[in-house]
């Protein structure tokens, strides 16, 4: 009896003392420290760095060159701020931030191909530079520690050290001090030096924060021209001589060249030529040029193409198969004609930086001035290499002007998603028989010019190319019917 009563009073006593110490540990400061922990956590930070993604710049395009970046990791960015240059198939354009914050990393490198809808740069935009709570893993802090005793080297040789003792510039290598940016430079810089065969990273920089001008460019080209070059090698003996294959890359004007022309070429081309006397034509366009500037435009002088490409429109309402595309892609068994309303005609250009076709849009709502004041800014914009994606896409059909060059006579391919082009050939004086009723022929002065077309022979043929090839003839040699046409 005594010892379950002991039992039951140890019991209580026992429940009484869990009691108070639940208690204690609720009301424990410990305790309600330990809450706020939980919510110290690192995947809030994460959620802090943006990887920008690399938006759609034109139609067809899946991969862009990053030609340079402006910023570099650690460089504190604002909302439009520029990224950086991308070359694609169409044209050079500059990507800005979405954000406002921090580069963390740069996922390609200049030279390198982008994907399209792939990041390319994450931008923390928490980060103020003086945290890092928006970096994907953390950095131990790292603590100097004094270098372990080594053994004492071994003596030089003597010819050793005398190498040793040579100047960086005597052993060829020289020591360039340049800023932190001194590679961060604008296109025109670095197409001047790419002209100047300089190496835009051994040029000291006097630009903010070490960037290469310029000027710097063009001192260095200089200085380096006033040093004196090495004496040439002996030269080898006949017997001993051999041919010398140097490797140059392809620049990107002639990577995206190559990739277009080997496509075009696997569809099938027929040619068909003409000869068109443009003698009407040159006496309308002196006519006008006395006229210009006028009131209604900005177009100081007319050229001929202006015209050729209104007649080549004026010939495609009456031929819309020639403004057409083949669309293969939807159903491979059952191609498809794609008719297509607006005449937008690219116009093949020679520019310092390679062949470039921008389009001039809507030609067939568009009168003669209109036409050559977009074809001004075209030209304008090809030189200074300043295309934007826009302006090199949509074309439904192609006129290219070699005979501004040289060449009487041509065989044009057939760009992608067209189905004809024209080549024009150079203007030339010939003699020729008049032919007026009633008076006796006699030999007069006449200007022609040879019209090359190719054509997409799966879908035209021969007797439609003639005829569209015709009414645009009619139109250059009498030049007047245009003002019938005005839109």
């Amino acid at each position: 009896m005594l010892f379950q009563q002991s039992s039951r009073a140890a019991r209580l006593q026992w429940q009484l003392h869990g009691r108070r110490l639940g208690r204690r540990v609720a009301n424990s400061p410990f305790l309600h420290a330990a809450h706020p922990a939980r919510a110290f956590h690192g995947s809030r930070g994460l959620l802090a760095v943006k990887p920008v993604l690399l938006a759609d710049i034109g139609e067809g395009i899946v991969e862009c060159e990053i030609v340079q970046w402006f910023v570099e990791p650690g460089a504190r960015v604002e909302e439009f701020s520029p990224l950086c240059e991308v070359q694609s198939d169409k044209a050079s354009v500059e990507i800005t931030s979405r954000f406002a914050g921090v580069v963390k990393k740069l996922h390609y490198g200049a030279g390198e191909f982008a994907k399209v809808g792939k990041p390319f740069v994450d931008i923390d935009i928490v980060d103020d530079g003086k945290t890092g709570t928006g970096d994907l893993e953390a950095v131990a802090p790292t603590t100097p520690t004094a270098p372990a005793p080594s053994a004492p080297p071994p003596p030089l040789a003597p010819e050793t050290v005398a190498s040793q003792a040579q100047p960086d510039a005597i052993r060829g290598a020289p020591v360039v001090q340049t800023g932190k940016h001194a590679a961060l430079a604008t296109p025109a810089t670095r197409h001047l030096s790419k002209e100047l065969g300089v190496e835009i990273s051994h040029v000291p920089g006097t630009g903010k924060e070490g960037r290469v001008t310029k000027e710097d460019i063009l001192k260095f080209a200089a200085d380096r021209q006033r040093q004196p070059s090495p004496p040439p090698p002996p030269a080898p003996s006949t017997s001993q001589q051999s041919q010398v294959e140097t490797l140059h890359p392809l620049t990107r004007t002639q990577e995206i060249m190559f990739k277009t022309m080997t496509r075009s070429l696997t569809i099938p081309h027929f040619l068909y030529a003409d000869e068109v006397d443009l003698t009407s034509l040159v006496a309308l366009r002196r006519r006008l040029n006395t006229l210009l500037p006028s009131p209604l435009s900005t177009v100081t002088k007319l050229s001929y193409l202006p015209f050729i490409l209104k007649a080549v429109s004026l010939a495609l309402h009456q031929h819309p198969i020639l403004n057409a595309r083949v669309d293969t892609a939807t159903n491979p068994t059952r191609p498809t004609l794609v008719h297509r309303a607006q005449h937008n005609i690219g116009v093949a250009m020679d520019t310092p930086h390679g062949l470039l076709v921008p389009v001039v849009r809507d030609v067939g709502n568009l009168n003669v001035l209109a036409i050559a004041a977009e074809l001004s800014r075209l030209q304008a914009l090809a030189a200074a290499g300043r295309l934007a994606p826009a302006d090199m896409s949509g074309g439904t059909i192609t006129v290219s002007n070699i005979g501004s060059i040289g060449g009487t006579y041509l065989s044009p391919v057939i760009v992608e998603r067209e189905v004809a082009i024209l080549g024009i050939g150079r203007m030339r004086t010939v003699p020729a028989f008049s032919a007026v009723p009633g008076e006796e022929d006699r030999v007069v002065r006449r200007e022609v010019c040879n019209f090359s077309w190719s054509a997409d022979h799966r879908v035209v043929d021969g007797a439609t190319m003639a005829r569209a090839a015709e009414v645009v003839r009619g139109i250059v040699e009498e030049p007047d019917v245009m003002v019938m046409h005005l839109r």
